[in-house]
């Protein structure tokens, strides 16, 4: 049997939709993909109906939902985008008959249940295949730092959405105990994710400048992170490695919280830095748990390489809560 979905993947910069096919069950590819600047529309329904022109069909009436930001309430605020979504009119709006709302993390997390070993590339530790029994945890480094974790059992899944990336921050060394002073003195309580989120590059840029008596450069972060992974300025990579080195500190202690066998990177940053994860310091933070190391030594960590794991996991979370 073979149906359509209409799957939209909705964050705070870009929306993008897809039109899922699925086959017995199983997502067998994404068609039409379009990926639009979330500014360019006034609403969700507006962008909706500009997707039907563009592909120039009648879109199907079956729909998933990928939003960045909580998924409860009356009313749906969007994560760093003006958009209001309100569920109870979704069916009338959308023009649809049944739907699925899914956090865009937790989008991911159905991604990482249901896609094959190929579409995983092999990080750090074991080099073996995801686990098809216990937990997963997943994270995604981006504007926020995203964590979720998949529970598999008896050839079924199930995915929880977390707000791991606001755990306190906690320093290894003294560079770190100068960077979480800085961030305290703006911040009050520091985040972890004000320092392994994208924005957090800046923060350790001007630290590790200012513990060397340099002058930074001023540059918004996409600058910054061109700049770092170039390798053209020393400061820049001396900041990056020490975002590696806190981002494996990090992905350590959500595997130890949460009792988890694998660990999946994911996010648009991920994916930029995943090469360089291998060789930078991720590796020694990720197992330097004390009397867990050997323990740590055995947890396999992966990146997922699936171009829109949001519209893929919004099919996914449609096809398990409707099945």
């Amino acid at each position: 049997m073979t149906r359509e979905i209409m799957v939209a993947d909705i964050g705070g910069t870009h929306a993008r939709f897809a039109i899922a096919v699925v086959e017995n069950r199983h997502i067998a590819r994404l068609d039409h993909q379009i990926t639009m600047n979330s500014a360019d529309h006034a609403s969700l329904q507006i962008a909706w109906e500009a997707y039907g022109e563009q592909v120039g069909r009648k879109l199907p009436s079956d729909g998933a939902i990928a939003v960045a930001g909580p998924v409860g309430g009356d009313v749906l605020h969007l994560t760093n985008n003006s958009w209001m979504i309100r569920p109870h009119l979704i069916k009338e709006k959308l023009r649809l008959e049944r739907y699925s709302l899914v956090n865009d993390f937790g989008a991911v997390g159905h991604a990482v249940a249901l896609l094959a070993d190929q579409h995983f590339e092999h990080i750090c530790g074991p080099d073996i295949a995801l686990n098809d029994k216990g937990l997963i945890t997943v994270l995604g480094p981006g504007t926020g730092m995203g964590v979720a974790h998949v529970m598999r059992l008896d050839g079924d899944y199930q995915v929880t959405e977390t707000e791991g990336g606001h755990i306190d921050f906690s320093p290894h060394d003294e560079v770190e105990d100068l960077l979480l002073r800085h961030l305290r003195k703006e911040h009050g309580r520091v985040s972890v994710e004000r320092v392994v989120a994208g924005p957090g590059l800046q923060t350790i840029y001007h630290v590790l400048a200012e513990i060397e008596g340099q002058a930074s450069k001023r540059m918004d972060d996409k600058a910054l992170w061109q700049l770092a992974l170039s390798g053209e300025d020393s400061l820049a990579s001396a900041a990056f490695d020490r975002f590696c080195l806190c981002l494996g500190a990090f992905a350590g202690d959500i595997t130890l919280a949460q009792g988890a066998r694998s660990v999946v990177i994911a996010g648009g940053l991920g994916s930029r830095i995943a090469h360089r994860l291998a060789s930078s310091g991720f590796r020694e933070r990720f197992k330097a748990k004390g009397r867990f190391q050997s323990l740590m030594e055995q947890i396999p960590v992966k990146q997922l390489l699936h171009e829109q794991p949001g519209l893929y996991g919004a099919a996914g979370a449609f096809i398990k809560e409707h099945q």
